[in-house]
């Protein structure tokens, strides 16, 4: 009896929103300082020496160790709550920036601007979201889809402060600036995230809205293999296309300033899409709005080799940015209709790393398939076909279970 009482009183459903701006400014920053490097590429390359080719590996080392650590903290936030797990992450963060503004080789770069900078990252997503898919029931897919905002207000911000840093600073100093900012940033709001509803550590292998609560038998359910087969596919084919086409719209013969402006159109695209994806989640139903977000995914990926202008550029940015942003915050919002609170963290955990492996294969394949063919045209065909790919195993995910008794959803919270 004590050590139930001793238990924080959870926040009612539907009413945790200063975790849902919380988890929006720790995607932005956790987002914005890995995407970063798509705009010290060149600077950086041309200060050291080392190859593009090498520096995008960190990209790759970052999303790899991002989807183990994301299992990990996953599993761990089920335990222990996931305001400790984030309040980790925040410092790991910034501590990765400025140790690769030290790093004098480049397995010193790879090492802290990817593996640490990964798992640091990692602790901003999965538990977070978990949190927040358990902590909302009636607008569940328009809190999570504003968590993930986040994620795509990043190339309006970061990316812009990033290249105006290195505009009037070396790639060095430019870090260790991002590295204290990102603790100015995510050290305070780690504060608000709270814990999920008490119905996320109720006992049982079924609960009472008849979502599976047991581990085991959730990473063999039909649900959790499409989720994280689908959740690869679609990282992989829009991976690419978002680090490289800054490359791509150079080589078309805008300047490097200009150019990335067409990223920040793509993220300001998303942040639009996250909203309204959301809202008609909500509607309908989360797997119908993903299945169609998927397929415009794969057909605005190949058109960009339709233009060369920067006209063109945002116009396919904007239906590219719109469709990958609305689509991925709906596989949390699917995890939760299959799956147990209690274990939620454990599962996008677990399909976050097949997210991670896809988002760590495209722009590493797409930087050898330039090498290889001196041109980008086979990163977007594929970028095509894998998301078209992506789109077909959606449709297998089960229909979403409805509770039986409405009224005994949360019985922990009646009052």
């Amino acid at each position: 009896m004590n050590r139930t009482a001793a238990v924080p009183v959870p926040v009612p459903l539907d009413r945790n929103w200063p975790l849902v701006a919380a988890g929006a400014v720790l995607g932005c920053v956790g987002v914005g300082v890995i995407f970063a490097l798509a705009v010290l590429l060149g600077p950086m390359s041309a200060a050291t020496g080392w190859s593009r080719g090498a520096l995008s590996g960190a990209m790759t080392w970052a999303f790899l160790s991002m989807g183990v650590a994301g299992f990990g903290w996953g599993v761990l936030s089920d335990r222990v709550g996931p305001r400790m797990v984030v309040f980790a992450g925040a410092l790991l963060l910034g501590l990765a920036c400025i140790l690769a503004s030290r790093a004098s080789s480049l397995w010193q770069f790879q090492l802290g601007y990817g593996v640490l900078m990964g798992v640091a990252v990692a602790s901003f997503f999965t538990p977070v979201i978990a949190a927040t898919a358990a902590s909302f029931e009636k607008r569940r897919n328009l809190a999570v889809s504003l968590v993930s905002a986040g994620v795509g207000v990043a190339p309006m911000t970061m990316s812009p402060l990033v290249a105006w840093l290195i505009s009037h600073y070396d790639w060095r100093q430019t870090l260790f600036v991002v590295g204290v900012l990102a603790w100015a940033l995510t050290l305070p709001a780690a504060w608000f995230v709270r814990t999920a509803p008490a119905a996320a550590h109720a006992h049982g292998d079924d609960t009472g809205d008849g979502t599976v609560s047991d581990a085991r038998k959730a990473l063999r359910s039909r649900a959790f293999i499409v989720l994280a087969l689908t959740f690869f596919a679609c990282c992989a084919a829009h991976s690419g296309p978002i680090f490289h086409t800054v490359s791509y719209a150079v080589g078309c013969g805008l300047a490097v300033t200009t150019a990335v402006t067409i990223y920040s159109m793509e993220g300001a695209a998303g942040l639009g899409g996250r909203v309204l994806c959301g809202l008609l989640a909500d509607r309908v139903g989360a797997k119908p709005v993903l299945v169609a977000g998927l397929l415009v995914q794969a057909v605005a990926a190949v058109s960009y080799l339709a233009v060369n202008r920067l006209d063109g550029f945002y116009a396919v940015a904007i239906v590219f940015g719109m469709a990958y942003g609305g689509t991925m915050p709906l596989y949390a919002s699917l995890a939760r209709e299959a799956f147990s609170p209690r274990i939620l963290g454990m599962v996008l955990g677990a399909a976050g790393m097949l997210s991670s492996l896809g988002m760590a294969s495209g722009p590493l394949i797409g930087g050898w398939l330039f090498d290889r063919y001196g041109s980008y045209v086979w990163m977007y065909v594929g970028s095509m076909a894998v998301g078209l790919g992506a789109a077909a195993i959606a449709l297998w995910f089960p229909s979403a279970r409805r509770p039986r008794n409405p009224d005994a959803l949360h019985p922990a919270l009646q009052s």
